[in-house]
Protein backbone atom coordinates (compact mmCIF):
# COMPACT_ATOMS: atom_id res chain seq x y z
CA UNK A 1 0.00 0.00 0.00
CA UNK A 2 1.44 3.41 -0.92
CA UNK A 3 1.90 6.08 1.76
CA UNK A 4 -0.80 8.39 0.34
CA UNK A 5 -3.45 5.67 0.44
CA UNK A 6 -2.37 4.66 3.95
CA UNK A 7 -2.64 8.25 5.21
CA UNK A 8 -6.03 8.62 3.53
CA UNK A 9 -7.25 5.49 5.33
CA UNK A 10 -5.99 6.78 8.67
CA UNK A 11 -7.59 10.21 8.18
CA UNK A 12 -10.92 8.62 7.20
CA UNK A 13 -10.61 6.13 10.08
CA UNK A 14 -11.11 3.27 7.65
CA UNK A 15 -10.27 -0.21 8.83
CA UNK A 16 -7.25 -1.66 7.10
CA UNK A 17 -7.81 -5.39 6.99
CA UNK A 18 -4.84 -7.64 7.41
CA UNK A 19 -4.85 -11.32 6.51
CA UNK A 20 -2.56 -11.94 9.51
CA UNK A 21 -4.70 -10.14 12.11
CA UNK A 22 -7.03 -12.35 14.14
CA UNK A 23 -10.57 -10.99 14.58
CA UNK A 24 -12.05 -9.16 17.56
CA UNK A 25 -15.80 -9.43 17.99
CA UNK A 26 -16.83 -7.75 21.26
CA UNK A 27 -15.69 -5.89 24.33
CA UNK A 28 -15.90 -8.47 27.10
CA UNK A 29 -15.17 -6.20 30.07
CA UNK A 30 -15.32 -2.49 30.70
CA UNK A 31 -13.63 -1.07 33.77
CA UNK A 32 -14.28 1.94 35.98
CA UNK A 33 -12.38 2.98 39.09
CA UNK A 34 -13.71 4.16 42.46
CA UNK A 35 -12.59 4.27 46.07
CA UNK A 36 -16.03 3.48 47.52
CA UNK A 37 -16.94 0.08 46.08
CA UNK A 38 -20.06 -0.28 48.24
CA UNK A 39 -21.53 2.99 46.90
CA UNK A 40 -20.76 1.89 43.35
CA UNK A 41 -22.40 -1.50 43.89
CA UNK A 42 -25.53 0.16 45.29
CA UNK A 43 -25.68 2.64 42.39
CA UNK A 44 -25.15 0.17 39.56
CA UNK A 45 -27.51 -2.38 41.12
CA UNK A 46 -30.33 -0.01 42.10
CA UNK A 47 -30.13 2.55 39.30
CA UNK A 48 -29.00 0.44 36.32
CA UNK A 49 -30.18 -3.00 37.44
CA UNK A 50 -26.79 -4.72 37.09
CA UNK A 51 -26.23 -7.92 39.08
CA UNK A 52 -23.06 -8.49 41.10
CA UNK A 53 -21.42 -11.72 39.99
CA UNK A 54 -18.19 -11.55 41.99
CA UNK A 55 -16.37 -9.54 44.59
CA UNK A 56 -12.64 -9.23 45.11
CA UNK A 57 -12.66 -7.95 48.74
CA UNK A 58 -11.27 -4.39 48.77
CA UNK A 59 -9.87 -4.73 45.22
CA UNK A 60 -13.07 -4.60 43.18
CA UNK A 61 -16.31 -6.16 42.02
CA UNK A 62 -17.86 -7.51 38.84
CA UNK A 63 -21.36 -6.64 37.63
CA UNK A 64 -23.15 -8.49 34.82
CA UNK A 65 -24.37 -6.18 32.01
CA UNK A 66 -25.76 -8.88 29.72
CA UNK A 67 -25.01 -12.49 28.80
CA UNK A 68 -21.71 -11.53 27.18
CA UNK A 69 -20.34 -8.48 29.01
CA UNK A 70 -19.46 -7.29 32.49
CA UNK A 71 -18.62 -4.01 34.18
CA UNK A 72 -15.60 -4.21 36.47
CA UNK A 73 -15.27 -1.62 39.21
CA UNK A 74 -11.86 -1.47 40.82
CA UNK A 75 -10.36 0.49 43.66
CA UNK A 76 -7.35 2.15 41.95
CA UNK A 77 -5.42 2.23 45.22
CA UNK A 78 -5.52 -1.57 45.24
CA UNK A 79 -5.10 -2.33 41.54
CA UNK A 80 -1.99 -0.18 41.18
CA UNK A 81 -0.24 -2.56 43.61
CA UNK A 82 1.59 -5.64 42.25
CA UNK A 83 -0.66 -8.70 41.87
CA UNK A 84 0.23 -12.33 41.25
CA UNK A 85 -2.35 -12.88 38.48
CA UNK A 86 -2.84 -9.61 36.59
CA UNK A 87 -0.70 -6.57 35.72
CA UNK A 88 -1.06 -3.45 37.85
CA UNK A 89 -3.54 -0.89 36.52
CA UNK A 90 -5.63 2.00 37.75
CA UNK A 91 -6.88 5.43 36.88
CA UNK A 92 -7.55 8.57 38.85
CA UNK A 93 -10.31 10.90 37.71
CA UNK A 94 -13.56 10.49 35.88
CA UNK A 95 -13.88 7.63 33.42
CA UNK A 96 -16.70 6.92 30.97
CA UNK A 97 -18.87 3.99 29.98
CA UNK A 98 -21.96 3.74 27.80
CA UNK A 99 -24.86 1.31 27.74
CA UNK A 100 -27.27 0.71 24.85
CA UNK A 101 -30.96 1.06 25.61
CA UNK A 102 -34.07 0.54 23.45
CA UNK A 103 -34.98 3.78 21.63
CA UNK A 104 -38.55 3.67 22.95
CA UNK A 105 -37.37 3.60 26.60
CA UNK A 106 -35.92 7.13 26.80
CA UNK A 107 -38.84 8.67 28.73
CA UNK A 108 -38.89 5.66 31.04
CA UNK A 109 -35.15 6.08 31.73
CA UNK A 110 -35.51 9.82 32.33
CA UNK A 111 -38.24 9.12 34.91
CA UNK A 112 -36.25 6.25 36.45
CA UNK A 113 -33.12 8.38 36.88
CA UNK A 114 -35.18 11.23 38.34
CA UNK A 115 -36.83 8.78 40.77
CA UNK A 116 -33.36 7.82 42.00
CA UNK A 117 -32.29 11.49 42.29
CA UNK A 118 -29.76 11.06 39.49
CA UNK A 119 -29.60 14.31 37.52
CA UNK A 120 -29.13 14.07 33.77
CA UNK A 121 -26.05 16.10 32.95
CA UNK A 122 -26.61 16.16 29.18
CA UNK A 123 -29.38 15.00 26.83
CA UNK A 124 -27.86 14.90 23.34
CA UNK A 125 -29.54 14.25 19.98
CA UNK A 126 -26.90 13.09 17.51
CA UNK A 127 -26.86 13.53 13.72
CA UNK A 128 -27.29 9.76 13.38
CA UNK A 129 -30.68 10.00 15.12
CA UNK A 130 -29.37 8.40 18.32
CA UNK A 131 -29.99 10.08 21.66
CA UNK A 132 -27.62 9.97 24.64
CA UNK A 133 -28.40 10.63 28.28
CA UNK A 134 -25.33 11.44 30.39
CA UNK A 135 -25.17 11.33 34.19
CA UNK A 136 -22.59 10.67 36.94
CA UNK A 137 -22.07 7.68 39.22
CA UNK A 138 -21.00 8.13 42.87
CA UNK A 139 -17.30 8.26 41.87
CA UNK A 140 -17.92 10.99 39.28
CA UNK A 141 -17.58 8.72 36.24
CA UNK A 142 -19.59 9.78 33.20
CA UNK A 143 -22.26 7.19 32.42
CA UNK A 144 -24.10 7.29 29.11
CA UNK A 145 -27.29 5.60 27.96
CA UNK A 146 -27.51 5.46 24.15
CA UNK A 147 -30.81 4.97 22.37
CA UNK A 148 -30.32 4.07 18.72
CA UNK A 149 -27.27 3.60 16.52
CA UNK A 150 -24.63 6.19 17.32
CA UNK A 151 -21.66 4.91 15.34
CA UNK A 152 -21.57 3.83 11.70
CA UNK A 153 -21.42 0.09 11.08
Amino acid sequence: MDLGLLLNCIVQRDVIESPTMPPLFAIHETCLYADDLAAMERFYSAVLGLRKVSEMATRGLTLRVDAKSVLLIFNPNETRQPHAQVPAHGAIGAGHCAFSIPPDSLDEWRAHLSGHNVPIERDVSWESGAISLYFRDPAGNSVELIAGELWPA
